[in-house]
Order: structure tokens, then sequence, then C-alpha cells
């Protein structure tokens, strides 16, 4: 029965166009435990308090899903099948492209567990995309849906880095993944290539130093001294990845929510220096961008200018 259900979901998740599917048994992640602690002591979060809040939770599913038996952990591609223009332009990261992955992988999340439980029967469970204290990267880990690569991001041998992560936490007792090798090497590429030195060792992320950080997440000035390092990014940073080996097995999405908008796709570097509040609002409604809001991305414009 746990062979036959386990199959079942990874079919459904292929069908609704998940790239990976992997399972994990719901359990304290005492192997993350005191990494986790270690790194918010180094005051490596930056001003991202909400990390230090619901530290238990964060390792222990059963207190999001009260008796809880799998952790389903799933990835959706996001690389696109055509780059922004970057040269003598502004740069935003791939996956802020197009509508806001939230909303997209969330209605696909539901869409999942309906038909889990229509197909098994009465099961008691929730959704997650980075929507509360869930180590993500960590239970992927653990469902073979990859390895931790020495920039901290999920890598899977055969589609690279540029997905997604989401998760269904759940009562069903299911057969569960082992996790897969980690194929690094002595591949130092993505340490070699952050600009800013953000990687202080291997999956070790200083997120004050962290350009993906600094333009989203920080709500302060971008430090004098790291401006010059920053290129024109203004929202968000894929260098880590650019530079993976891995990364040459990414193919193009084919998720429609996520093609840029024509109004995105022509902005040039003196439209960018001009936007309005307006012209803003218009085109990325709907879109990762707005988390950085208006005054933000000026911000982060003005400090590459």
């Amino acid at each position: 029965m746990k062979k036959r259900n386990s199959q079942l979901v990874k079919r459904i998740a292929k069908e609704i166009g998940f790239s990976s599917c992997g399972i994990s048994k719901a359990r304290f992640l005492h192997e993350e435990e005191k990494k986790f602690e270690n790194w918010l002591k180094q005051g490596y979060q930056g001003s991202m308090s909400y990390l230090e809040r619901n530290f238990d939770k964060r390792l222990d599913p059963t207190k999001l899903v009260p008796g809880a038996k799998s952790v389903i952990s799933l990835s959706y591609n996001y690389f696109p099948p055509k780059k922004l223009i970057s040269e003598n332009n502004f740069i935003i990261s791939k996956y802020a492209y197009g509508r806001d992955y939230h909303k997209v992988l969330r209605n696909k999340l539901k869409k999942l567990f309906t038909k889990i439980r229509d197909k098994i029967g009465e099961i008691e469970g929730r959704v997650f995309v980075d929507s509360a204290p869930i180590h993500e990267r960590a239970w992927a880990k653990l469902s073979g849906v990859g390895w931790i690569g020495k920039n901290s991001l999920l890598i899977n041998k055969n589609q690279g880095s540029y997905f997604f992560l989401a998760e269904i936490i759940c009562d069903l007792d299911l057969e569960y993944d082992e996790p897969v090798l980690n194929r690094c090497g002595n591949c130092t590429r993505c340490i070699d290539a952050c600009p800013t030195d953000a990687i202080t060792k291997a999956q070790v992320i200083d997120a004050n130093k962290c350009i993906s950080y600094l333009t989203i997440e920080n709500k302060e000035k971008i430090p004098k001294e790291l401006r010059g390092s920053i290129n024109n990014s203004i929202f968000g940073c894929d260098i880590c990845q650019d530079v993976c080996p891995w990364n040459k097995k990414s193919v193009p999405h084919n998720e429609k929510e996520f093609i840029p908008k024509k109004e995105l796709r022509d902005l040039k570097k003196k439209d960018w220096i001009e936007l309005t509040e307006d012209t803003f609002n218009k085109i990325f409604e709907g879109s990762a961008v707005k988390r950085t809001k208006f005054q933000g991305l000026k911000r982060n414009i003005k400090a590459v200018s």
C-alpha cells in the first residue's frame, strides 16, 4: 500500500507539472539543529529576524501538522526560455521574470493535494511554498530531490538548480526515498564567482553580503563598500547559479505564468531610472518584485547607477 500510494503521488505530481517529487519521514531534523543555530549566532541572517522565530517548527514538521508522517518535497522548473536583455541594462533574478511563484505553485499544490485525497481517501495535511517556517532544502535533500551545493542551493543532477521548492506535510504513511550523493566534488566556481564574498565557506551564506538579500530583504541603504560589487543587479542575483556546471543541464520551463510581460522585456536602463510608481505597479502587478516595493527598487537602481 505504501509503495502504491507513493507511486501514485509521484505520478500525479508529474502530471501537474512538477519536475521532481521525493518523500521523507516527518521527524525532527536533529542533524540541522546545530548548523542552523550556529548560523543564527553568527548573525548571518541579517535583518531577517523572522528566521529566529519558530525554531522548533522549522525543524519539526509535526509542529506544523500534528500527526504528520510524511514530507512530500517537490520542485518546479523556472529556467527561462530566453533571458531578459542584460547588456548595458539592469538585471533582475530569473525567478522574478513572471508571476509570483508563491501564487502559481500554491494553486498547483492545492490541485495535487485534492487529487491525492480523491484517489486515496481522507487525509490530513497542509501545502507549503516558502510560506511557513520549513527547512525546505533539508527536506528536499532527505527526499532525494537533490543535494545542497556549496552555494547552499539544492542541485539536481538532471535539472541543475533553477527550480522552486514546495512541500506537502501530511499524515499519509508513504515509502521514503533516500538522499542522493553530493556531486559538487572539488568545484568552487560558485564561491569564486560571488562578487561580494557572501559564501563564507561551503553551504554557509552571510546574508549581509549576499546581493539577493541586499536588494530584496534588506530595508536599509546598501553599504557603500558593497555597491561597487553588485554590478547591475537591482533585484536578486543568479551569479552563483549561472557559473554552476550542473546548470548546463537546465532546460527551459513551459510555464506560461513565468513568461515576462512585454513591458518588462522592453525596459532599457534609461526606462528603469525614470520608472514611476504607477508604471512599477502596472508592470509588476502579481510579481515577486513587489516584495522590495517601489522605493526599495529605486534605492537599488540608485546604488548601482
